[in-house]
């Protein structure tokens, strides 16, 4: 049965019925996650965490509707790897603006862009769009969300296809996930102390960097771990989108109503 909420999944009879206040754009790469996770990683976690940010908000009451995820991100630093797939930022910002005007055109006017790469950087599209488009833009990079509670949830969190990472995979698709494969995830050092305290910084070519593209130790994730860290993320970003479905855009949008200068 198709998901209400899901664009690629309804027909022109579902849509021309209803009022879209909000749309949600997941974002992913495609490039190696150490031995053990797939390459789709990325975009899977965008992808399913954005539909269960969906649904919870559509329950509630928002009039919200789920884009098809784009799975290419910025991963020219990666590129040492075999078969990471590269998009330059701007390629990527020439297609979110697109569909923008998509968007615009068809009168829904929030828009979510809901990140699952680190190396996707949308700040600057953002503010590029202000003033050019009605739609307003947000950005969510849905790995922050749960920031203060990262630390009492996983033992040993890191950069990448770390115990954080692979949790969430294991709860979202853990048939593809290979923990026998997973390794410590160790980083190799560069000769400067300023650079590896992290005040001077740098863009980090990874097959110097990793052994397999893994930065953290993996091997403490599970499933359990994965679906706490997701629940938390998904009910702050699902009450977002649905204060964002009720808001009215006006003058002060998105500033509140209240508050005399």
């Amino acid at each position: 049965m198709s998901k209400p909420w899901r664009l690629q999944e309804i027909t022109y009879k579902e849509v021309k019925e209803k009022k879209y206040e909000v749309a949600v754009l997941p974002i992913g790469s495609t490039e190696p996650h150490a031995l053990h996770m797939p390459y789709g990683s990325d975009a899977f976690h965008a992808g399913m965490l954005a539909d269960r940010v969906c649904e919870r908000a559509y329950e509630e009451g928002a009039k919200v509707i789920l884009l098809p995820t784009i799975p290419y991100g910025v991963n020219r630093n990666l590129t040492g790897f075999p078969l990471t797939m590269n998009v330059d930022q701007k390629t990527l910002d020439a297609v979110v603006r697109d569909l923008v005007a998509s968007l615009e055109q068809h009168g829904i006017l929030k828009l979510v862009l809901f990140n699952g790469h680190g190396g996707n950087e949308f700040k600057g599209l953002l503010r590029t769009l202000y003033g050019r488009t009605k739609v307003f833009v947000t950005l969510v990079d849905w790995w922050k969300v749960a920031g203060d509670v990262r630390d009492a949830v996983f033992e040993k969190p890191g950069d990448h296809a770390d115990e954080m990472e692979t949790s969430v995979s294991l709860a979202l698709f853990g048939e593809l996930v290979h923990m026998e494969d997973a390794d410590d995830g160790a980083v190799h050092p560069t000769r400067f102390e300023a650079i590896n305290e992290g005040w001077a910084q740098i863009t980090r070519p990874w097959h110097l960097l990793t052994r397999s593209a893994g930065v953290g130790d993996p091997r403490k994730a599970s499933k359990e771990k994965g679906e706490r860290y997701i629940e938390v993320t998904v009910k702050r970003i699902a009450k977002f989108v649905k204060e964002l479905s009720d808001a009215k855009i006006d003058k002060t949008f998105p500033f509140r109503e209240d508050w005399n200068v």
